[in-house]
């Protein structure tokens, strides 16, 4: 018999009684509040990424700092998000959604204090590298409560639609916070997320179901796989930025790259052989999946770099403040806010391979149309323009991409759905940026008053290229995808094929 205060068997419910059903009807407010702090913990995820990238300039010119070194801020984050998600999804699994999601929390909230008052740039990214792996495990706990808890079809669409809608939102507001908060003192950047954090766990605490409380137990973790995982990425991302320094065909270079490759063998040999893998290789013949990932990887690659690319020169080439920075890009986060309540139609409407081809379409206008700048020009001419497409594209991008690779996936295996989802995500933002950083070089925090950064057009270019690739392989899965769906008319019903895991 099911326990009733299991998350397995679809209900949800507290010491302080049931929620709501979870399926069509109208949902009750003890479910909203669910629904809040789930998606409260993704918001944070967003908003400290973004909201730290505009205090950049700031945080180099108190602490004395090179680009290189900023990108670590950025990179130490996103390294310990991307690298762990895996083994934040198989936790979620093994040792219970709601332990993970609440302990989780608590460590994010408290680094987020601690980093408040650091001065040392080497404890500010170790920090950062925590806060990271803390995200790494909420968000796959957060995502598998809500595939969960809310049933198949149209009210785990809209809960997901308004999840997707608020990390969306995290990512975009966290610019215009930035620079408010920026503007009193960049320290405040790193304190915000704490106590809001810890005011989520109290209410989690509340409203996230109870499940039976088994032993505890480590074995069931690949704490093997993760090690190999996490170092094959750092060596990766260090490769490529110091590779300007040392030179690209240096011996340096060329056996840090060749180190990773060689982790990363071992972590896939890990994986074949552990009986509880972080990442189950026979997951990845998914087509959507794959897909979904591939995208996800380039999105946010590419959304970081340009982020942490034009941060740079409007503050510090152009001697922009920070709140003037946020003022700029806040026409592209009123897009993805306003048309948060829109996006769980667009899902119930349209495929998320049309959103996406949509999406990454509006993403490789924006970066092409940047490619016009140059000192002098006018807000409205140089960057409103990108500004605009840039919330048009996460807008749709970010919920398809959550929805397309957790479709169809069994409830045992949507954390690891999840995990390889952000995972993409996170270790696309830190590869991408290193490659932009790479190309940027030195002096960037000490230029000349309107000129363009050093190399500012061909890392702009680079981001142009990368998307178009995403674009170029979504067409391939629309086509794809067309084919089947041809097939599948012209089969009888008892003869269609059926799959693991769906197209979406």
């Amino acid at each position: 018999m099911n326990d009733p205060n299991s998350e397995e068997n679809g209900s949800l419910s507290t010491k302080n009684g049931s929620l709501s059903t979870l399926g069509d009807s109208k949902w009750k407010p003890a479910t909203w509040i669910l629904l809040i702090v789930l998606c409260g913990a993704l918001f944070l995820d967003g908003l400290d990424l973004t909201m730290v990238g505009v205090a950049l300039p700031d945080i180099g010119r108190d602490l004395h700092l090179s680009a290189s070194s900023l990108q670590w801020i950025v990179s130490g984050y996103v390294l310990g998000y991307g690298s762990l998600l895996l083994l934040g999804g198989r936790a979620s699994d093994l040792l219970g959604r709601r332990r993970v999601f609440l302990a989780a929390l608590c460590v994010f909230g408290a680094a987020s204090v601690i980093s408040t008052f650091v001065d040392s740039d080497i404890l500010l990214i170790a920090l950062r590298f925590i806060k990271g792996a803390s995200a790494a495990f909420t968000v796959p706990a957060g995502l598998s409560i809500i595939n969960t808890t809310f049933t198949e079809g149209k009210a785990r669409s809209r809960a997901m639609g308004i999840y997707a809608a608020c990390g969306a939102s995290g990512f975009s507001l966290g610019l215009i916070f930035g620079g408010l908060l920026t503007e009193l003192n960049w320290r405040l950047t790193f304190l915000v997320p704490g106590p809001i954090a810890l005011a989520l766990v109290v209410a989690g605490l509340k409203v996230i179901p109870r499940v039976p409380r088994g032993k505890l137990s480590l074995s069931g973790l690949d704490l093997r796989g993760a090690v190999s995982c996490t170092a094959a990425l750092l060596l990766l991302v260090y490769a490529v930025v110091e590779a300007p320094t040392h030179g690209w065909g240096s011996f340096s270079t060329l056996g840090l790259l060749a180190l990773s490759v060689v982790l990363m063998a071992v972590f896939v040999v890990l994986e074949r052989r552990h009986p509880t893998p972080l990442l189950r290789l026979g997951i990845l013949r998914s087509g959507p999946l794959v897909h979904a990932n591939i995208s996800a990887a380039v999105m946010f690659g590419g959304y970081v770099a340009f982020q942490f690319l034009v941060t740079l020169y409007v503050q510090n080439s152009l001697g922009w403040s920070p709140i003037h920075m946020a003022l700029a890009f806040l026409p592209g986060g009123l897009v993805v806010v306003l048309s948060g309540s829109k996006i769980p139609l667009l899902l119930e409407r349209f495929s998320t391979v049309k959103l996406l081809l949509a999406g990454l379409t509006a993403f490789a206008a924006a970066y092409a149309l940047f490619l016009r700048v140059s000192p002098g020009q006018s807000y409205a001419n140089f960057m409103l323009p990108t500004i605009l497409l840039l919330g048009v594209g996460f807008a749709l991008c970010f919920p398809a991409v959550n929805v397309q690779a957790t479709a169809g996936v069994k409830d045992e295996e949507q954390g690891l759905a999840s995990g390889i989802l952000n995972s993409s995500l996170q270790i696309g933002g830190a590869i991408v940026l290193a490659v932009v950083t790479a190309i940027l070089g030195t002096g960037t925090t000490h230029i000349q008053h309107a000129q363009l950064l050093p190399h500012m057009k061909t890392a702009i270019g680079v981001t142009v290229g990368i998307t178009i690739f995403a674009l170029l392989v979504t067409i391939a899965q629309y086509t794809r995808n067309r084919r089947q769906e041809a097939a599948a008319v012209e089969a009888e019903p008892s003869e269609r094929p059926e799959s693991e895991y769906s197209e979406v």
